[in-house]
């Protein structure tokens, strides 16, 4: 009986892929889905659970960020400063104009599952705003994404 494969962390190499915002045919949240998938290492056969097998992901352009409908005036992001009545809300487009690259890592948070694993995943998401970023020595290469019916 052949034994299951269970990945070791020593086992685990990692690529670079660069994905563009712009000219990204998928919205924010397919997007999203796409980068956290290969941030978590679903996309390779060794994928297991407990281990991080994931690889790292440059997005560029965020700036230029695709969304359909009107969410960029009606979706709303909500923070508490901790005391009473400190709710706090911005809309997509407010959020876009002030830090467009944390409309991104919020997106791609929010698709990774809740474990002791996120941070360090998260810390392999590279997003700029341009389209110049300081990852060409690493030699990513293009992620494709899957076209929003």
């Amino acid at each position: 009986m052949p034994k299951t494969y269970s990945a070791k962390p020593t086992d685990v190499t990692r690529a670079w892929y660069v994905v563009d915002a712009a000219t990204a045919t998928a919205p924010l949240g397919r997007l999203a889905t796409e980068v956290a998938f290969v941030l978590m290492g679903k996309q390779k056969p060794m994928y297991t659970p407990h281990i991080d097998c994931g690889d790292y992901v440059v997005v560029i352009n965020a700036d230029k960020l695709v969304v359909t409908g009107d969410k960029k005036a009606k979706k709303t992001y909500y923070r508490h400063t901790g005391f009473p009545g400190g709710i706090k809300d911005e809309t997509l487009q407010e959020k876009l104009d002030k830090d467009s690259t944390q409309v991104i890592v919020k997106a791609v948070r929010g698709m990774m599952p809740a474990n002791k694993l996120r941070d360090g995943r998260l810390a392999r998401l590279k997003v700029y705003a341009g389209t110049e970023h300081e990852h060409t020595a690493q030699k990513p290469t293009a992620l494709t994404l899957k076209e929003a019916k």
